[in-house]
């Protein structure tokens, strides 16, 4: 019979000796960690002899591949400003997990990977899974550590949520080699707020620097906000709302940073950058002279190829987290060191409220952009049995409640979803992966948002392509009976990149067709019911009965190639009357 950290010596301070696999579930659970998603494997077999005691304290969710477990962590921590945990074993389960890893490191997202290893006898022998984890995790994490020791393994969890919550949010790793697991310890677990929720510090920007961006934010003539996932992280939405409001500035969002503000707030003006951004949203902040960027990294997708804000015309500030950030992609830009919503009140505080002819020109500004919007087609069909994705959007958006949260596949899904989703309060309700942009992301991740919001409905928006690389996960719902909405839009290719060969290659396509697959035979051998879907009055039929009854449901729409009729992807626009290069990516 194995003990946790609750049974102690008499006399003494330490818990009772327990293996490392106990003493590392002790860690967890006294941070706050309470759902798991991993695949177990021959080296953490001990690891999960210890869970098996723990279960009504930390739930384990099996995932069907080890990326898929990531991604799971990632949607969980992204909803839930909470570190998403993920557990993997030696070998093939963390050469598989670095993909899933890659999209948290590049988007900002909190995951703590917990692996074991082979066994520290066996290191250099050529041990079948032996692999360099310390080195092969590098490339996706900001900390990682191999403990020595079973004594180790409860700081070296209290260091890795330390670091994974502290400075710019990323993943971290714990390796613990597989005799470790069991190793006894008396190692006690030390405890300090906030745990494994972000973030566990708000540093403030420098006070002279501050006070230079106010003076900049009240002498501009058209100044402008670009809002992006860090406002989510820090929860900065309401002291980004009460700065808007009170220097009457325009909210454009970046894709991670929509929802910064509601959709219906005077000030929002809609997503800017090359993907899904809006006419409107992208002209307005092309001609601001002075822009603030609020926790994005500004890369050239969001500022839709350095156009927007202007790198030559644009006074541009910039509030992040890290200090390499904070002002590095613009030149002369001022920096603001510190967390969204601390800087945010900073502003707050040295800035006069704009009245008058002022703030009148700029809601006339904002409401003219928001105007300026992606145009809708004559109608919802683009031939007999194929929607346009944006009334599919609409229609899901129109019926299913405020609550719901949003999950969408690169390709066609994002652009449409980033676009035409709305929703009347701030927060993150959109989940999108735009720090790779991986394929396959949105099965996985909606089940991790599914967990970190349970009872509220979830929408999954795939496409053929992602479906084929993640459809074992549709058992995972199954399984847990999660109320997950599964939409695809299927054209059956890759359409991405068939429209940039479309655009950029002649035409020549290559690589980008592959055979249909019957997505709705798929989810039925998994145990979902599902749909095809080839009209309004059938998608309509769909939400109702699902709004009514949420549970685990493949709605399959076909919808036209991206050559036929592109989503709002500005550069593909001016691409199709030839009169734009590539674009920056």
């Amino acid at each position: 019979m194995t003990t946790t950290s609750t049974d102690t010596i008499p006399g003494a301070d330490r818990p009772a000796p327990r293996r490392g696999a106990d003493a590392l579930v002790d860690a967890l659970v006294a941070h706050g960690v309470t759902t798991l998603f991993g695949v177990p494997g021959d080296t953490g077999v001990v690891f999960y002899d210890a869970l098996h005691g723990r279960t009504g304290d930390i739930e384990h969710v099996l995932a069907r591949d080890e990326r898929h477990a990531a991604s799971m962590a990632d949607g969980y921590a992204r909803v839930s400003n909470r570190v998403g945990v993920v557990e993997v074993s030696s070998g093939g389960g963390t050469t598989f997990v670095v993909g899933g890893l890659g999209e948290s490191y590049a988007a900002g997202i909190p995951v703590l990977l917990i692996t074991s290893d082979i066994h520290t006898s066996s290191r250099g022998t050529g041990a079948l899974t032996e692999i360099d984890q310390v080195a092969l995790f590098t490339a996706v994490t900001k900390w990682r550590t191999m403990v020595e020791s079973a004594d180790e393994i409860p700081g070296a969890v209290a260091q890795a949520l330390h670091e994974a919550t502290t400075g710019r949010p990323a993943p971290v790793a714990v390796i613990v080699p597989e005799d470790l697991l069991e190793e006894l310890t008396d190692a006690p677990v030390e405890v300090g707020a906030p745990g494994a929720r972000v973030p566990s510090a708000r540093p403030v920007a420098d006070a002279g620097a501050v006070a230079a961006a106010a003076r900049l934010l009240e002498g501009a003539a058209c100044p402008a906000v670009v809002a992006g996932g860090g406002v989510h992280l820090s929860d900065a939405h309401g002291e980004l709302a009460a700065l808007a409001d009170a220097l009457a500035l325009p909210v454009a969002t970046t894709i991670h940073g929509q929802g910064a503000v509601a959709t219906s707030d005077p000030w929002s003006v809609g997503i800017v950058g090359n993907n899904s951004g809006q006419p409107g949203a992208n002209d307005l902040v092309a001609g601001a002279d002075v822009v603030l960027l609020v926790g994005t990294r500004g890369n050239a997708t969001d500022t839709n190829s350095w156009t927007a804000p202007n790198r030559t015309t644009a006074s541009v500030i910039q509030i992040d987290v890290e200090r390499g950030r904070a002002g590095r992609n613009f030149p002369g830009s001022l920096g603001l060191v510190g967390d969204c919503a601390e800087v945010l009140r900073q502003l707050a505080g040295e800035v006069r409220r704009v009245e008058g002819p002022a703030r009148a020109e700029r809601e006339e500004r904002a409401a003219a952009a928001r105007a300026a919007a992606t145009p809708r087609t004559d109608g919802d069909e683009f031939a007999p049995g194929i929607l346009y994705p944006r009334p599919v959007v609409e229609r899901i958006r129109g019926v299913l409640p405020e609550g719901t949260t949003v999950v969408a596949d690169p390709g066609t899904p994002t652009p449409n979803v980033a676009a035409f989703w709305t929703q009347d309060s701030p927060g993150r309700r959109t989940v999108i992966p735009r720090g790779h942009g991986p394929m396959g992301y949105a099965i996985p991740a909606a089940v991790g948002v599914a967990k970190a919001r349970p009872g509220l409905p979830v929408v999954s928006v795939t496409a053929d392509g992602s479906f084929s690389m993640a459809c074992g996960e549709l058992e995972t719902v199954v399984r847990h009976r999660l109320p997950v909405l599964f939409v695809q839009f299927t054209n059956n290719s890759m359409g991405w990149i068939k429209m940039l060969q479309h655009l950029y290659t002649g035409g020549r396509y290559f690589g980008v067709d592959p055979g249909p697959v019957d997505a709705v035979a798929v989810a039925a051998a998994n145990g979902m019911e599902g749909a095809r879907v080839e009209s309004v009055e059938a998608l309509d039929a769909v939400l109702a009965d699902f709004a009514a009854n949420p549970r685990p449901f493949y709605a399959d729409v076909r919808v036209p190639h991206m050559i036929d009729f592109a989503p709002p992807v500005p550069a593909w626009d001016r691409g199709l009357t030839g009169d734009a290069e590539r674009p920056v990516y």
